[in-house]
């Protein structure tokens, strides 16, 4: 399975080897590594190689969809949006990134919108839920716009560079889902 899908602004497909550089250069910053949970700060160098070569075969058992979230005016990778499957709940966890330098542009929400909508319509998933730091409310307002609905915070969830970080919750169950646009 390749999915591929088209967005106003926005091309998602499956990431690719030729993306490692700029994958170890967006994700690797300080401000990306700081607001997410595995994101590892330095970035080090062969890793994201690595990281893609796992996800593509991830990718053709149906495990992980990590999409590459290219502009379409310059096609310019900005950030990564994925679906970790649960075949065994028939779940996924939506999870993702965005370079510093296209934060608060929408990209997310996006993107987002058309992953949820490949979760429930495509692989007819029942639930997809999503997991961020408190102290990143860009995420979880990304959670809230494509419909999914806060279910908890867990204090001090996962230590991060030395510091246990509280965690938000949120869900969206296929009953409850609407298609946007």
């Amino acid at each position: 399975m390749n999915p591929k899908f088209e967005t106003n602004r926005l091309m998602l497909r499956l990431f690719e080897l030729s993306d490692a550089k700029m994958v170890q250069t967006l994700a690797g910053t300080e401000e990306v590594a700081r607001t997410t949970l595995s994101i590892p700060h330095p970035y080090p160098d062969g890793a994201a190689e690595a990281w893609i070569e796992r996800i593509l075969q991830a990718a053709q058992k149906g495990e992980i969809f990590s999409f590459a979230m290219v502009k379409k005016e310059d096609e310019l990778l900005i950030g990564c949006m994925s679906l970790r499957v649960s075949k065994t709940d028939n779940e996924a966890e939506l999870a993702y990134w965005v370079g510093h330098p296209f934060w608060g542009q929408g990209f997310a929400t996006e993107a987002a919108q058309i992953v949820v909508e490949f979760g429930f319509e495509g692989l007819q998933l029942n639930r997809i839920y999503a997991a961020a730091m408190t102290k990143n409310p860009a995420s979880y307002k990304v959670m809230s716009k494509v419909g999914m609905k806060f279910k908890d915070t867990l204090p001090k969830h996962i230590l991060k560079s030395g510091i246990y970080e509280d965690i938000v919750f949120y869900d969206l169950h296929k009953s409850d889902y609407i298609k946007v646009g």
